[in-house]
């Protein structure tokens, strides 16, 4: 099947990033504007569900749909409240701020991994100064929730530059991770991470390597266990579009984006089989598709 994008929304004008299904309508980020919008399939428009997110860029829903956010500009991981306000589970490591928050994914038992690359600009005019730069590695990190209610931060890679996307298997026994330099000598891959029964991460496999070219953003799982990515650009390789790769690597489909550097994605509609697109020009893309998708919330009907 051939997947058609069509534009449904945008274009805002600079990144748009984060798509979240939440039941009904699709939540993503407008990174430039410190926005979050929510798109209505049924009235075809859009409107501001949160402002002031200091560049939030990732997005997820938990099991329970509590929303959480890495906010790039602010250097922090959030989950948003019902009253409206975020509560925050990390803004450092080891005394130190972290780099530039950018995707998440919440395991069964409710713990927080995202990644912390710095990409320059990503968080705003202050992260295009490399010298704003506390740590020296970009990790992957996992939160844990304390009896308390504080969270505990543990940094669970360290091979990394520049992680993006990241993505459990249907088991969340592996912890899938697009490893997205941008330097010559920086990876451009997508790794597959064991994830131990302690939480710490085994030795990785390299699924596909990009070489050269723009490798993934963003990333979600289909039902069958199927990684459907976004990845490349214009100015080399394959060009912008999705990919579909099997669990062990293999390169099942690729359909090509309308628009450049797409972004991530993500399925929604009532059973879950249209993917939206999001990309680096502020638009918002959606194909129906013929794999159903595997979110944790909501289900699909």
């Amino acid at each position: 099947m051939t997947w058609q994008f069509i534009i449904v929304n945008g274009p805002y004008g600079g990144v748009t990033e984060g798509p979240a299904w939440d039941g009904a309508g699709l939540l993503f980020t407008h990174i430039p504007a410190s926005r979050i919008y929510r798109y209505d399939p049924l009235t075809k428009a859009s409107t501001i569900y949160k402002e002031n997110t200091n560049q939030a860029n990732g997005l997820v829903f938990d099991p329970q749909g509590r929303l959480y956010a890495c906010e790039g500009g602010e250097r922090r991981v959030v989950r948003y409240e019902a009253d409206g306000s975020a509560t925050v589970l990390a803004h450092g490591f080891e005394g130190k701020r972290l780099n530039v928050p950018n995707d998440l994914a919440v395991d069964l038992q409710g713990r927080v991994w995202f990644t912390d690359p710095y990409y320059e600009g990503a968080g705003g005019e202050w992260s295009k100064d490399r010298a704003n730069k506390d740590l020296d590695h970009d990790s992957v990190f996992r939160l844990d929730e304390a009896a308390d209610g504080e969270w505990g931060i543990t940094r669970v890679t360290f091979d990394t530059s520049r992680p993006n996307g990241l993505l459990f298997s249907l088991d969340h026994k592996t912890l899938y991770v697009a490893q997205s330099g941008r330097e010559a000598d920086e990876k451009r891959q997508l790794r597959a991470y064991p994830v131990n029964d302690d939480g710490s991460l085994g030795s990785f496999t390299v699924l596909h390597d990009f070489g050269a070219n723009r490798g993934i953003d963003g990333m979600v799982l289909d039902v069958e266990g199927n990684i459907v990515a976004t990845a490349g650009n214009r100015i080399g390789g394959p060009g912008p579009m999705i990919y579909v790769f099997s669990p062990s690597g293999e390169v099942l489909e690729t359909h090509p984006t309308p628009a450049d550097q797409p972004t991530n994605c993500t399925f929604g509609g009532p059973d879950l089989t249209t993917l939206f697109v999001t990309n680096g020009g502020g638009d918002l893309f959606q194909a129906q598709t013929d794999r159903q998708g595997r979110l944790h919330y909501p289900k699909a009907v």
